[in-house]
This record gives structure tokens, C-alpha cells and sequence, in this order.
């Protein structure tokens, strides 16, 4: 059962730790949490979000996880950050500038924890953090502090633009990417 109403809009603001370990290969990087996001303290926790299917469908998951599943992801060697921490109903109650300090921080997350690829899920607010209105799907040229970057679809259900297999496709480049490290 997921939250009532009233939890959903306490969740408005609260954060949602970083999870990232040592062995991290893979971090993605979300535009800022949901509010049930907030409710549960889960990265993408809505059961039914897209990201979970399309990690399993790419090939970075050897099975569809849940938002609650972190062994999984560990396992699997994908961590999840954000640009900005607080959880909002919408990505577009965020303010431009919200979005583009959160570069700073991500940049001392990869040059903390290495991972060898890390794509951002949103190519609208990785062209505002980067500051590059031309940036498009997959890999980007400039990498970041020695990661290969990728711009990713948003996996959420409020993206019309791409559907299951588009998604897939996309991120099964970045599986790819990784793989080969």
C-alpha cells in the first residue's frame, strides 16, 4: 500500500540519502526525488516507476528490482544520486539555479567514488546543469571527472516522449558503456 494523501504532502522537502559505495560502476543521477520518493526515503520508489523494468530490460540488472531492493542494486554495482535533494510533487517546481548547483556536488560524487559511466535522467535538466541546450539521448563528449556522461531519458511515467522500448534502448547503451568499462 503506498501513502495517504496527507504522508505525500508531509514528504514535500525531505531528502533522500545518496546511495553510493566503493565498487560503484554505474551512478545515475535523477533530477530531484518524488514525493513518495520522500515518504519512503527510496530512490524512484514508486513500485510502478519505469526505471525499474528498464534497468532489467537494458541488461544492468540480471533481474527487475524494486525501489526497496539497495542489495540489488549494489549488487549490480549502480548507485543513485540526485541534482537536487528535496522531493517535490514535479521537477518543475524546481528554480533553474536549484538544478544547476547541483553539477558542483555530483562532480565531487564521481571524483569521490569513480564510477566508470554515470548518465543523468532527464537530457532537459542535464542540458541546464551542463549548460548545453544542444545536448541530446547517449553518450556526452566532455565525460565527467573521468566518467564517461551520459544523458538519459527520465524514466518517469510523466515522459510521453519515451516509451518502454525507447527507454530500454537508450539505457542498454549505457549498459553497454559499462560493460566495457
Amino acid at each position: 500500500m503506498g501513502p495517504t494523501r496527507e504522508e505525500l504532502q508531509a514528504a514535500d522537502g525531505r531528502t533522500v540519502p545518496d546511495l553510493v559505495f566503493p565498487g560503484v560502476r554505474v551512478l545515475l543521477c535523477g533530477i530531484n526525488p518524488s514525493l513518495w520518493s520522500g515518504w519512503a526515503g527510496l530512490h524512484f520508489a514508486r513500485p510502478s516507476n519505469r526505471l525499474w523494468p528498464t534497468l532489467h530490460q537494458a541488461g544492468l540488472t540480471p533481474r527487475r528490482l524494486q525501489p526497496s531492493d539497495v542489495d540489488g542494486l549494489r549488487d549490480a554495482g549502480i548507485g543513485i544520486t540526485n541534482l537536487v535533494a528535496r522531493a517535490t510533487a514535479r521537477a518543475d517546481e524546481l528554480d533553474d539555479a536549484e538544478v544547476r548547483a547541483g553539477l558542483a556536488p555530483l562532480t565531487a560524487l564521481v571524483d569521490r567514488w569513480r564510477p566508470a559511466v554515470v548518465g543523468v535522467l532527464g537530457v532537459g535538466a542535464y542540458r541546464l546543469a551542463f549548460a548545453d541546450r544542444r545536448a541530446a539521448v547517449g553518450e556526452q563528449p566532455a565525460g565527467l571527472a573521468g566518467a564517461r556522461l551520459w544523458a538519459l531519458p527520465n524514466p518517469s511515467g510523466l515522459n510521453a516522449h519515451y516509451q518502454q522500448a525507447d527507454l530500454t534502448a537508450a539505457y542498454a547503451e549505457l549498459a553497454e558503456a559499462a560493460r566495457r568499462g
